[in-house]
């Protein structure tokens, strides 16, 4: 209800200052992570207290992820961050879609760079909660490959889980690293950069995929067992939408993108034929959105946009309505109900 009476004048503020604000806000929050309860879940061998993420776009330096767990969140994934230092895309690069409850950014990996990262990440070694790290190539890296080994090496000891990001439509000619034969490779290098006792590795795939490429992409993941795939990033695609910055360039979030990361999440699922753990985004909002998208085959959920609008109560309402929806339909735990649609 407050968040409900604020919004009208943070939404005078320009997005990008706003953000500021809200991780200065969560920054006076004494945070921490939850108890496991009816929603806990294991995947990829994790712990997690519940199925409900923040995803990565939100805290890029690392420096709330304990207060976002303090929230209701079951875990918290941070990044992306990038070997270097990087102030991302001219401004303005991120648009409120108000009327349509949606979100377009060109941020272009803006972040403090790994050093930075590192530094602050390692000051909350020992803490509980799940924390995973959305790893990125710099935009002018001569060897982006190089880049995601590099920074899984870095960032392996600091995270429950690494995130490679090959899905944001930010930077020029990173999705083609989705493609059959440079994913195959890109995966080679971040495993053996990883080594045998490193923490799991989920990979984030775009929505704007054609079958094949939807099919190949979960057979190399399979083949090379990636822990879980991340579905979906944010869309360059462009659905009816009412707002006045509906035609600026970047990724489209929120609303809008529900339908598209729902329909790739269930081709997911038809494609690995439910041997692999994914992770649905895009769209999520409410309780029951998150219990479609785990009934359609997610193990775990994540959302963003969503805060913008519904504010920082949006992850125990959603918690609590799963808990509530999991009883209704007869489920005695989450890992029951993933892909009983």
């Amino acid at each position: 209800m407050l968040y409900s009476l604020l919004r009208p004048a943070l939404f005078l503020l320009d997005p990008e200052p706003a953000h500021a604000m809200s991780i200065a806000a969560l920054k006076l929050l004494p945070g921490g992570a939850q108890a496991a309860g009816p929603l806990a879940t294991t995947v990829a061998g994790l712990a997690f207290p519940n199925p409900l993420g923040m995803a990565a776009g939100y805290d890029k330096d690392g420096e709330v992820p304990d207060a976002l767990l303090g929230l209701g969140f079951g875990f918290a994934e941070v990044g992306s961050v990038t070997p270097l230092p990087q102030a991302g895309n001219p401004r303005p690069r991120l648009f409120r879609l108000t009327q349509d409850r949606a979100v377009i950014n060109r941020m272009g990996f803006n972040n403090g760079g790994a050093e930075a990262a590192i530094a602050r990440l390692a000051q909350r070694a020992g803490r509980l909660g799940i924390v995973g790290i959305n790893v990125g190539a710099n935009k002018d890296s001569p060897d982006r490959v190089a880049d995601y080994a590099t920074m899984v090496r870095l960032m392996a000891p600091l995270a429950s889980y690494l995130a490679i990001n090959i899905s944001s439509p930010n930077t020029p000619g990173l999705r083609a690293l989705q493609d059959e034969g440079a994913l195959a490779a890109l995966l080679d290098a971040v495993l053996a950069a990883r080594g045998a006792s490193g923490p799991p590795i989920f990979l984030k795939v775009a929505p704007d995929l054609e079958p094949g490429d939807i099919d190949a992409i979960a057979r190399i993941a399979m083949d090379k067992r990636i822990d879980a795939l991340i579905v979906s990033n944010t869309t360059t695609s462009r659905p009816p939408l009412r707002s006045r910055h509906a035609q600026e360039i970047g990724g489209l979030s929120g609303a809008p993108l529900h339908d598209l990361a729902l329909g790739r999440l269930r081709t997911f699922r038809k494609a690995t034929g439910g041997a692999m753990p994914l992770v649905g985004v895009g769209g999520i909002a409410s309780a029951a959105q998150a219990w479609q998208r785990i009934r359609a085959g997610a193990s775990l959920v994540q959302l963003y946009s969503a805060i913008t609008y519904e504010g920082p109560g949006i992850a125990r309402r959603i918690v609590t309505g799963l808990e509530r929806l999991m009883k209704r339909d007869g489920f005695a735990a989450i890992a029951e109900a993933v892909g009983s649609e």
